[in-house]
């Protein structure tokens, strides 16, 4: 007879191993796809982290180059590092300072230049100093036909049609605003090949290409954009907008959006015919697709009069993409006619565009001078010290768009042109700038600007002595793929009392914009 123990024993061992089973069934549920997730990232780090490498190297500049490949080579040797996702996470980290630079070059972008007939004699001559025959693509519009010359280094001229039908009804503008903000749809249909941007300003607006095709670089073109800056007139941005582009100033408009654009264009300018111009019916335009500005301040509107020394001697440190309104202002090379000078400071663009109008700030620390160079246009030397803080400020020796010597109407800090005769600066123009092969170095000589000044009485050594100053500089046609930062200048010895030297270029490690005695000095190369 089986008792009760042992027919209980055989039935508990048997539950045991079933819970076991279950167990064992539940955890390999469990371990088995995240052992197939683990086999497949593995599989898939090694060739995911070479095609990265392979799109940066095919897109990115020399130095990302160098990084990456390095990188590769790293992996290359030790393939098992690569089943880890830590290197492709340092290879998307290392894309990335690259991310937004795209391939743009002068060659995809179409400029539309608006013209009026009434101006074209005068006007013409500033657009024969930037265009480049061959290179630059565009075309100028204007009001109706005007004489041409063959040989003349122009663009192509087409007469913009007819605007009639479209109301304007603002008593202080023109109708020519009609047709002058249909010049990008106008160019657009004319079917360029291989186009990615449209550039558009007046006749009097003259462009620095290399520095137009840098700035493009940074956006993507295959995306909508509006590029170009306000006024520097608070007054003339409340009357239009603190979001639009000044059309003087140029401004840049992708491709597809300049398709978008065309599409409404026309609808959109009858709903604004109390507008004054055509800057702000485009904006007007933009706000209604919903693409806002993007503001670069290398655009410029510059609506001033008087001497544009202060603003061109203290440029933002930003490349120099435009300038207008040059038939309002002094010429910015004194003793030049307007386009004869602008003709003159491309010539030191051809050495180094990227760094034209970039200043850099150093001290004369034996003789107490504060000094400021704006590279390919004018150097400064003030007696006694004057922080870099002031001295990045543009001094005024400008009149805001009224007329008015206001510093308040300014959208920028500016500081008072001084008036104390030991204070006045000493301004040395640029005469010339050569590309030294040898020492891969450009040489600028700017001579001093002579004039009548009132007696100093200050005991300390007067710049008046000198004639002429130097500036050496290492050219750095990357400069704008780094972040930005003001050159440094340093004052070198000299063989002439007349004649002084300033090194300028990118700042070392640990250097700054200050006064440093002897003892100072010392103190820091030790």
């Amino acid at each position: 007879m089986i008792t009760t123990q042992q027919r209980t024993a055989p039935q508990s061992s048997f539950r045991r191993s079933i819970i076991y089973l279950f167990i064992t069934m539940i955890l390999l549920y469990i371990l088995y796809p995240n052992l197939l997730l683990t086999d497949n990232d593995r599989n898939k780090s090694y060739p995911t982290t070479t095609n990265l490498s392979t799109k940066v190297e095919s897109s990115s500049n020399h130095s990302s180059v160098t990084e990456l490949s390095t990188t590769k080579k790293v992996v290359e040797k030790e393939p098992l590092e690569s089943t880890r996702p830590a290197p492709a996470v340092e290879m998307i980290e290392q894309s990335l300072g690259n991310y937004h630079r795209y391939d743009t070059q002068l060659k995809h972008i179409a400029f539309g230049i608006a013209a009026s007939s009434n101006l074209w004699e005068t006007r013409k001559e500033y657009i024969k100093a930037w265009w480049r025959p061959q290179e630059t693509r565009g075309v100028v519009w204007v009001d109706k036909n005007v004489r041409t010359r063959r040989n003349e280094s122009l663009p192509e001229i087409r007469v913009s049609q007819d605007t009639s039908r479209f109301k304007y009804l603002n008593r202080q503008g023109s109708r020519s605003a009609l047709r002058i903000t249909r010049v990008v749809s106008e160019t657009l249909k004319l079917g360029m090949k291989d186009i990615r941007w449209f550039v558009m300003g007046d006749d009097d607006t003259v462009f620095i290409v290399n520095n137009v095709v840098r700035v493009l670089s940074k956006y993507d073109h295959t995306q909508f954009y509006y590029l170009g800056s306000a006024s520097e007139s608070h007054i003339q941005n409340i009357f239009f907008s603190y979001a639009m582009a000044f059309g003087g100033g140029g401004f840049a408009i992708s491709y597809p959006l300049a398709k978008e654009l065309s599409k409404m264009q026309d609808m959109c300018i009858q709903r604004y015919p109390a507008l004054y111009g055509s800057d702000d019916r485009i904006q007007a335009c933009m706000a209604e697709l919903g693409v806002p500005l993007t503001r670069e301040l290398g655009f410029h509107q510059y609506d001033v009069y008087g001497n544009l020394l202060g603003l061109l001697g203290a440029h933002p440190v930003t490349p120099l993409v435009s300038l207008h309104h040059l038939d309002v202002v002094e010429p910015i090379f004194p003793g030049m006619k307007r386009p004869k000078a602008i003709s003159h400071l491309l010539e030191a663009a051809k050495e180094d565009s990227a760094s034209l109008m970039q200043q850099s700030i150093c001290y004369d620390s034996t003789r107490y001078w504060s000094i400021t160079v704006s590279w390919g246009y004018v150097v400064q030397i003030l007696r006694g010290v004057m922080s870099p803080r002031e001295l990045e400020m543009p001094s005024r020796t400008f009149l805001n768009w009224y007329k008015r010597a206001d510093y308040t109407a300014y959208a920028f800090n500016t500081r008072p042109v001084e008036r104390h005769p030991c204070q006045n600066p000493f301004v040395f123009y640029m005469s010339k700038v050569k590309y030294d092969r040898p020492r891969r170095q450009t040489i600028g000589v700017y001579y001093r600007h002579k004039k009548k000044s009132r007696y100093c009485r200050w005991r300390m050594a007067s710049p008046e002595r000198l004639d002429s100053v130097v500036v050496l500089k290492k050219r750095d046609d990357l400069r704008w793929k780094k972040s930005p930062r003001r050159d440094c200048c340093r004052v070198l010895p000299s063989d002439k009392n007349t004649t002084m030297i300033l090194s300028v270029g990118n700042c070392r490690e640990g250097e700054i914009s200050e006064l440093q005695t002897k003892k100072e000095s010392l103190v820091a190369q030790m």
